[in-house]
Order: C-alpha cells, then structure tokens, then sequence
C-alpha cells in the first residue's frame, strides 16, 4: 500500500484508481468517493467483478467540477 501511495504524491501516470486510491487522491474517505459515485457526481467505472475504478483524467474533472464558476451560488454537491 505504501507504495500506491507514494505513486499517488509523485504524481506518476495511473491507469486506473481503486476507490481507496480515489479517496487518497481527492483528500475525502472511502465513503465519501462511495457516495458521490452511487450519486452519479463521480464518474468512473466497474470492473466485470463490480469494483470501482476512476482515472486519473475523471478525478481531475470532478475536481475541477468542484472549482468551476459558483456564479447561481448552488453548491455542487447539495443534498437537493
């Protein structure tokens, strides 16, 4: 695990992110990234066994999602 982790902080090319390594990247726990992706705010996929993976290029999106123009003042993930 510590050295997943550690490509994570080098910032190394990863294919596909676990949903722990997904929580790792975004700063947010296990449940969360669970969460918004049952929520459909995180896409990503499911491996033919039903485990979650997000690329890098998708996790970079919701985060950039996250800081994109508050301008109607509605929180992205607001519990509607």
């Amino acid at each position: 695990m510590r050295t997943q982790t550690n490509a994570l902080r080098s910032g190394r090319t990863q294919l596909a992110f676990t949903s722990s390594q997904a929580a790792t990247y975004l700063g947010v726990s296990l449940a969360t990234v669970r969460r918004w992706s049952n929520d459909g705010h995180l896409r990503g996929y499911r491996t033919p066994g039903g485990q979650r993976r997000f690329s890098r290029e998708q996790l970079d999106s919701f985060l950039r999602s996250l800081s994109g123009p508050a301008d109607d003042g509605g929180d992205v993930l607001s519990a509607g």
